[in-house]
């Protein structure tokens, strides 16, 4: 996670998650895949759309309590619909970047608290800082990296970037540390890591003893730097 972003998830936190209530502006699929999850949730989501085949579609699905057709780049449109007064609003337009663009505008000028923009390349990610979005995801490079890892490192098996140079990683229990004991691995001096978690029984134990045998096809879970990360025999 950027750190940039920890004052974003900060606020969310200071509202009450009961009463929240989210608005999606476009509903193509990154946008009815956020309507879909929130709803199923249990919170109170607006769809919203300037098709009106999408917003008739998305009431058809359920996967939203109300939906609208309007002109998200309007002010006017924007505040007749009352979508101001929702505590995070996702601008979901990523592949049009002017709409895109001014609704994040539209949306921080009328006085949105959360107003989270999906960006389709690097530019679209700086202009919409500039208008005031309070968090950007690019979700199309974010998978193009995560697959570039798992394509080059495929026993890691999942992982969270902490920033740039730090991470926490799912990895598969190499065949050198089969049979040994979290002791005699000794993580930390040989590759600097800390061990967070083992799997044992389909199940992860956090905060392993020391005198725990890893087995290979099982998984552990290690904090630290990229770098030390890639040294490890996986």
């Amino acid at each position: 996670m950027n750190l940039s972003s920890l004052s974003f998830f900060r606020s969310l936190r200071t509202n009450n998650n009961n009463k929240r209530q989210f608005a999606v502006v476009g509903l193509g699929r990154f946008g009815r895949g956020v309507c879909w999850t929130l709803h199923r949730l249990g919170y109170e989501v607006l769809g919203v759309d300037a098709d009106e085949k999408k917003v008739a579609q998305i009431l058809t699905d359920q996967i939203a309590a109300h939906a609208v057709q309007l002109d998200s780049t309007e002010p006017a449109a924007l505040k007749e619909a009352g979508i101001s007064d929702f505590d995070t609003v996702i601008v979901a337009i990523g592949n049009y970047l002017e709409a895109s663009v001014i609704t994040t505008l539209n949306l921080k000028e009328a006085g949105v608290p959360h107003v989270v923009a999906k960006a389709s390349s690097d530019i679209h990610v700086k202009l919409l800082q500039k208008v005031g979005a309070d968090h950007v995801v690019f979700p199309e490079h974010e998978m193009g990296c995560a697959l570039a890892r798992s394509l080059t490192k495929p026993a890691i098996l999942d992982r969270f970037d902490l920033d740039t140079d730090h991470s926490i990683v799912e990895v598969i229990v190499p065949d050198e540390f089969h049979g040994k004991t979290i002791s005699e691995l000794q993580l930390r001096n040989r590759f600097g890591l800390n061990l967070l978690a083992v799997s044992h029984d389909s199940k992860f134990e956090i905060n392993p003893n020391p005198h725990q045998r890893l087995y290979k096809g099982s998984a552990m879970v290690v904090i630290g730097c990229n770098k030390d990360i890639n040294r490890l025999p996986i």
